[in-house]
């Protein structure tokens, strides 16, 4: 069911990293065109990566035992909130510390932790999620992928889709089927660590419709893993992947993914105005719907992350933010793209343009990513006792 979500503000010591954390990235990107900053958490910069960990702003959740910070959830909400508003380029560490990390910290053996949690907080491990099949979409519990018991370990064979950044990262947290039949369900997964340099393993980057390729296919053809690769025990897959995905549905990257467009066309506006033009009062009803929705959203997702906080695991209340979140995120492109075109006799800006224009290409994944709607709302439902 769905719990209370209470109304609760940052704390303090953690809300006092956003200036400094607003300064270093606005001076990073302030040199990137808004088309290309609106790629945020599909940009990859290995090197941007690096110099966040050096200022303590990766691991900010992991135990400061194995190279973390130990501040919290609010803690990375500022610091994420930041990266995204400024449309900073995260993906290089995004998962890894956004869930690999904590899913290791959560479920790991101690030698997991201490090989990959220090690397991950110096920004030197970049992890992808092995999650998505072909034919099964966002039913994960239908995954076909499997890793069989051998005297040395595990064999590893099957197929992954929709991967993001995979021909970048270091490793892979793959949910595959160790027991059972696809019709098993939930029953039968586990959850396994790979080194992608490994043998057997082929990934082919995926072009989408903007000419980007940070999605990609990785192929697994009898690889080789040690008993060491298991996360947790065998067979407990199914209540690792649910954690790791309140983790992934539910903190601002679900809310600011438009918010470089946004951003800009609000600069035009006020560009507009001081030239000595008349404000459009549609301009302004539609300025005051963003704000309105995404103050509400965000209340949303910092009362999540305080569950987080908590040590509690809010799986379904993490799927309504990524539900609203992204529909949100997908109006702002195309609201945007029709209070330009109401007037014609007025030329855009050419980056605002170029930036409508990608994210207009782009916004139909937001709702893809991390789950479908149709898999979220049938949460969301039985969470609220509808079905």
């Amino acid at each position: 069911m769905i719990s209370e979500l209470p109304f609760v503000d940052i704390p303090g010591e953690d809300e006092s990293l956003r200036q400094s954390v607003r300064r270093f990235v606005r001076d990073y990107v302030a040199d990137l065109p808004p088309d290309i900053r609106a790629r945020s958490w599909l940009g990859f910069d290995a090197e941007f990566s690096r110099q966040l960990a050096a200022r303590g702003w990766i691991g900010l959740t992991l135990p400061p035992e194995h190279g973390g910070h130990g501040r919290g959830h609010f803690a990375r909400f500022v610091v994420a909130e930041e990266l995204l508003a400024a449309g900073a380029p995260v993906s290089a560490h995004w998962f890894a510390d956004r869930q690999s990390g904590p899913l290791i910290a959560k479920y790991g053996t101690e030698a997991q932790k201490r090989f990959y949690l220090p690397a991950i907080c110096r920004g030197e491990a970049f992890f992808c999620i092995g999650m998505s099949e072909p034919g099964a979409g966002s039913d994960l519990a239908s995954v076909r992928t499997r890793a069989g018991k051998t005297a040395d370990g595990w064999q590893m064979k099957g197929h992954k889709i929709w991967t993001s950044n995979a021909h970048h990262s270091h490793y892979m947290i793959a949910l595959v089927r160790t027991s059972g039949v696809p019709e098993d369900r939930q029953r039968g997964l586990s959850q396994f660590i790979l080194d992608l340099k490994s043998p057997g393993i082929t990934i082919r980057p995926i072009r989408d419709a903007a000419g980007d390729e940070h999605f990609c296919e990785v192929f697994f053809e009898d690889v080789e893993l040690g008993d060491d690769a298991l996360i947790g025990s065998e067979g407990t897959g199914w209540e690792q992947v649910t954690a790791e995905l309140a983790f992934e549905r539910s903190g601002p990257e679900r809310l600011y993914s438009s918010s470089v467009l946004l951003e800009e066309w609000l600069d035009a506006i006020r560009r507009r105005a001081r030239s000595g033009k008349e404000l459009r009062p549609s301009d302004q009803v539609l300025a005051g719907r963003f704000a309105s929705h995404l103050t509400v959203l965000r209340a949303l997702s910092v009362s999540v992350t305080c569950k987080l906080e908590a040590g509690e695991s809010p799986v379904v209340e993490a799927a309504l933010v990524k539900d609203l979140g992204t529909e949100f995120e997908q109006a702002v492109p195309t609201l945007i793209a029709d209070a330009l075109a109401a007037t014609p006799d007025e030329e855009p800006v050419p980056q605002l343009a170029r930036t409508v224009a990608y994210l207009t290409q782009v916004a139909p994944t937001f709702s893809l990513r991390g789950g479908t709607r149709e898999i979220l709302r049938s949460m969301i439902a039985r969470g609220l006792g509808l079905r």
